[in-house]
């Protein structure tokens, strides 16, 4: 459906792709992935033809259709929510007008109303609405926010309304760029459940793990101006990447130690003409080579580390008889809460709950009804909301908004930091109002970094930021000394970080004094996402004393023993294959090592075509280790589902 052959793209002196290629098929579930500036968006720019390739071909297959979902500032008219969802083409925007126009009584012409009704039930119009409907209403829009103007809704919403008039469109290649960050886990989840039957193709930039390991069956990354396409999820990528990049340092070194000694050889009996010609072959076989590149780390990531904050008292902050409501609509009634210094606490629960609302609060940024706010001793509060505007003043230079903080810091020091989160030379005169979403969520990082509090607290704080910035982030939160309150809807993220579940439901706090894995063996949760707006747990019915109920019961108690007999059978059957598989993997990871080793032996090279047989039969292991690494996890996760109740 899509083809990409030897494209090749350039910015002045700046190579994005250089003889790429790529082939997109029908049914293809694709995750693109690269560091900030790689080139993901310019690809997309390419197949959509807004740009041109200098070199090469971007093909599509005739008749195919295209939807396109940017990351952020997608325009919008004076058309309703629904009149945007519905709006898949301009034949139909149009017809839709013209009908609109004979409902106020702008147009009385009958005949002309009965061309354009036919024709708009020609092109499918009246079944759009419908459809619109059931996706609008997945995506969390409430009945009344149908008719409500698109201008009049916040951005956020507004991409869900695109997102929505790209569902009913169901085009042949659905390309998202970074589709869930608008998103919050409610339809996150619906969203996710509705791609895993979506006809078409997908091409999607997402920094959500979770998200592109349940979708995708492919990852293509762009790395050296090339497009490498890895098989499996965005985990199964992350071995593959490994095992191929020590495959590729192997033979790097070991041809630079073969051209070493060629050139070694020709140096010292160049000069001898006894030994000339000898040494002349010798650089004619170092030019006949097909040299291997260096391999390069070219993941720009940010690396730095929070410059420690000072020691607060042992209680950081305490909530008392909190009272708080949105007009009639309670929140919290009599809410109490204590943290204590070090703690790194996930608030979760379903959405609407007061997650967002109790981090307010905790920072001070919302001004309940009663009760009270106790900060502890030494305690300096820091927040990092999940709309990064509230925090940044558009009009200002991204410098100035660095230097806008109560510490006094020099430019030269803000500078530094500021090119540790990837804005160089002149980015730092950049107007803020101009930066991207994942930009301005960096700055409001160094903002914190610059004036390190010892209590944090973070709403969503990996939206926006691509998967080596989340790595860095994560990377600095676990050497943090302070104490650390979040919200994520990033699984990665909370199992990573997290020490101490808070779950807030109807206005409850309840506690959970262990990692996000406890968590979900003590609430027996279905699904690490679901888990992250799970509600309270329902109570049992009760057992009415009758016979024929005794008899029910009597019943499903003996279906639920045979069934938890067969669990344990299947169990034990996929733990033998679980094994098998285990041994294997440890075989072949053995010789991979064994062959690595003898590659970075000098002697291997002195016996003809020693080195070549080797190479081939690891680059042989290495695919076996990879496919039987993907069995493994396809088993194991299969043992995970047939784990049950004990019999």
């Amino acid at each position: 459906m899509l083809t990409i052959s030897g494209m090749t793209k350039a910015f002045g002196a700046r190579v994005l792709f250089e003889n790429a290629t790529l082939q997109v098929n029908r049914g293809d579930r694709i995750g693109l992935v690269g560091p900030n500036g790689a080139g993901k968006s310019t690809l997309f720019s390419l197949i959509l033809g807004h740009d041109a390739p200098d070199e090469g071909e971007v093909a599509i297959e005739r008749g195919a259709a295209i939807g396109h979902l940017p990351q952020e500032n997608v325009p919008v008219g004076d058309e309703t929510v629904l009149e945007l969802a519905t709006a898949i083409t301009p034949e139909i925007t149009a017809l839709r007008r013209e009908l609109k126009a004979f409902e106020d009584g702008d147009a009385t012409e009958t005949e002309d109303f009965h061309k354009t009704q036919s024709q708009f039930e020609a092109l499918g119009g009246y079944q759009l609405e419908p459809k619109a409907k059931t996706i609008l209403r997945g995506l969390a829009f409430r009945e009344h926010d149908f008719y409500r103007p698109a201008s009049a809704m916040s951005g956020g919403w507004v991409m869900r309304a695109h997102l929505a008039r790209l569902l009913v469109q169901q085009p042949d290649l659905l390309m998202l760029d970074e589709p869930t960050n608008h998103l919050d886990l409610d339809a996150l989840r619906w969203f996710q459940e509705y791609l895993k039957t979506y006809p078409g193709a997908i091409l999607m930039i997402s920094h959500d793990r979770e998200f592109l390991n349940q979708l995708v069956g492919s990852i293509v990354e762009i790395r050296q101006n090339r497009l490498l396409r890895y098989r499996g999820n965005y985990d199964e990528y992350l071995v593959q990447r490994e095992a191929q990049a020590e495959q590729l340092l192997a033979a790097y070194k070991n041809q630079q130690r073969d051209i070493q000694r060629l050139q070694e050889f020709a140096d010292r009996f160049r000069a001898k003409a006894s030994k000339a010609s000898q040494a002349q072959a010798k650089l004619k076989q170092i030019e006949r080579m097909e040299k291997i590149e260096a391999p390069v780390n070219d993941a720009r990531t940010i690396k730095f580390r929070f410059p420690q904050p000072p020691r607060s008292g042992h209680r950081v902050i305490a909530l008392k008889d909190i009272h708080h409501a949105y007009g009639d609509t309670v929140v919290y009634r009599g809410m109490n809460f204590e943290a204590e210094r070090g703690q790194r606490i996930v608030l979760v629960g379903p959405n609407g709950a007061g997650k967002s609302t109790l981090l307010k609060i905790l920072a001070g940024a919302l001004q309940f009804q009663s009760g009270m706010r106790e900060p502890g001793m030494n305690v300096k509060t820091g927040y990092y909301a999940q709309y990064r505007v509230e925090m940044l003043k558009a009009e200002r230079t991204v410098l100035e908004e660095a230097l806008d903080t109560k510490r006094v810091i020099s430019v030269e020091a803000a500078r530094t930091v500021l090119g540790s989160f990837l804005f160089r030379g002149d980015d730092v005169f950049k107007p803020v109002a101009v930066l991207s979403g994942g930009e301005k969520s960096r700055l409001a990082l160094v903002k914190l970094l610059l004036d390190p509090p010892n209590l944090l607290l973070m709403d969503e704080p990996t939206t926006h930021l691509d998967m080596p910035s989340i790595d860095a982030l994560i990377s600095a939160l676990e050497q943090y000394e302070g104490t650390l309150i979040f919200i994520s809807h990033d699984v990665y993220f909370i199992r990573r970080l997290a020490r101490h579940v808070l779950h807030v439901n109807a206005g409850q706090l309840t506690s959970y004094h262990g990692d996000y894995q406890y968590y979900l063996d003590k609430t027996a949760a279905l699904s690490a996402q679901a888990a992250l707006t799970a509600g309270g747990k329902e109570e049992a019915p009760a057992t009415a004393a009758t016979d024929d109920k005794r008899a029910r019961l009597r019943d499903q108690k003996r279906l639920e023993a045979e069934a938890r007999q067969s669990r344990s059978r299947d169990r034990r059957a996929q733990q033998q294959i679980v094994d098998k598989l285990e041994k294997d993997i440890a075989r072949l990871e053995q010789r991979q090592k064994e062959l690595t080793a003898e590659l970075e032996n000098p002697d291997t090279y002195q016996q003809p075509g020693r080195a070549v047989a080797v190479n081939r039969e690891l680059s042989g292991v290495t695919d076996d280790l990879a496919e039987a690494t993907a069995k493994w996890e396809q088993a194991a996760a299969k043992l995970s589902e047939t784990a049950g109740p004990p019999a």
